[in-house]
């Protein structure tokens, strides 16, 4: 079997604004009952009375609820990176800046709906992870490009793998908050979570790495 025939088939995109005003209520009432109620109990016909829909309007553009979730999938992901983007295109411009937007921003993207995002990934198979390889891509290298004009300063012998490793600690640290049952909640801690995940980052980056001539 192809890699084509295996790909599933998407929902139909709106051509309309209407069309598409209707599609972002439809995928917030999906996004809403999920988190309070967990995909399993999510139904079409549910999802229709949240939105204020009839069920048939549903049945037009998605083919059935694997398919109402996957893009509901896409939506989160692409919320994240955009969210992550915006954070970092306003962050004070410094090495620490960049460090600190990005913690704070990936730390705020998986509190929203913590519960959903990481039941979401782990239910849905390869498609669903593949999806979110992607997007672990781009968050990736929206940090190399915010990070670019500072790299001289970073003291690794490899900054851009150097920053490829933060990229990789703070995506992971925070997603481990968003599944852990003590995770940080409420603005201050997630703050205080953030502020630390960001000068963790920063003495890494300004500690020169070991002596491999040493080790040897």
């Amino acid at each position: 079997m192809t890699e084509e025939l295996q790909r599933p088939a998407t929902h139909r995109e709106p051509q309309q604004a209407r069309s598409a005003a209707t599609l972002a209520r439809v995928l917030r009432a999906a996004e809403e009952i999920a988190s309070d109620s967990g995909l399993e109990e999510m139904t079409i016909a549910g999802v229709a009375q949240r939105a204020g829909v009839a069920v048939g309007t549903i049945y037009r553009r998605f083919e059935d609820k694997e398919q109402l979730i996957t893009a509901l999938t896409e939506r989160m992901l692409e919320r994240r990176e955009e969210y992550v983007a915006e954070q970092l295109r306003a962050a004070e411009p410094s090495l620490p800046g960049v460090m600190d937007a990005y913690a704070h921003a990936l730390l705020q993207s998986f509190s929203d709906h913590s519960s959903l995002f990481p039941e979401l990934l782990r239910t849905r198979g390869s498609r669903s992870l593949d999806r979110g390889a992607r997007t672990i891509t781009e968050l990736h290298r929206l940090l190399l490009e915010a990070a670019q004009p500072y790299t001289d300063q970073i003291r690794r012998s490899e900054p851009r793998r150097a920053l490829d490793t933060v990229a990789r600690a703070i995506l992971g640290a925070c997603f481990h908050n968003s599944v852990r049952p003590d995770a940080a909640t409420g603005e201050a801690a997630r703050r205080r979570y953030a502020d630390e995940l960001g000068d963790m980052a920063i003495a890494y980056l300004l500690t020169p790495g070991r002596s491999r001539d040493a080790e040897s």
